[in-house]
């Protein structure tokens, strides 16, 4: 994937470009029948704050955002307290209209990159136990399944959920 480059987020105009690649994402899985993301889920304030606590990525590609996603140093609700091995990629996100095929899979690897130059071997996610689409989506790109969360997280609106938590050693 030579023709996707990636950057960091900056708080200002990439804001709203992550909400609208937030939405537009809710709204396909919408389309598509899958119970997970809600459109207005996630506003400026949640990638602000990320960006505070973590790392945000855009994808870049054919002269556009094609991509985003969230890198985070820990992530108690669904791993609970842990030694500092590993790197959380959250809210994987493609724009559908723009994204070159593998966009999402050339995001994995970027991010898997980020935490193994960061010293950590374990690149970890989850995803909701309902969706597994999105599992075999992970297992095929080389993460196991490692435990199932019931209702540990909560969608920020008090709503408790069950998720899949994945991992993959990274070399190094």
């Amino acid at each position: 994937m030579n023709d996707i480059t990636f950057r960091l987020a900056r708080a200002g105009a990439d804001l709203a470009v992550l909400v609208s690649l937030y939405d537009a994402a809710a709204r396909w899985m919408q389309e598509s029948g899958i119970d997970q993301w809600k459109p207005g889920g996630k506003d400026e304030a949640h990638f602000r704050q990320r960006m505070a606590d973590g790392e945000v990525w855009l994808a870049e590609a054919g002269g556009g955002i094609a991509g985003a996603f969230e890198l985070w140093w820990s992530d108690e609700p669904a791993w609970g307290p842990r030694p500092p091995e590993a790197g959380y990629v959250h809210r994987l996100m493609v724009d559908r209209g723009r994204a070159p095929a593998g966009t999402g899979r050339a995001m994995l690897a970027h991010g898997e990159r980020r935490i193994a130059e960061a010293g950590r071997q374990w690149a970890r996610l989850d995803c909701v136990s309902s969706n597994p689409r999105l599992r075999t989506y992970y297992e095929a790109a080389g993460y196991t399944v490692v435990g199932e969360q019931s209702s540990k997280k909560d969608n920020g609106g008090g709503s408790p959920y069950a998720v899949t938590l994945l991992e993959k050693r990274l070399a190094g």
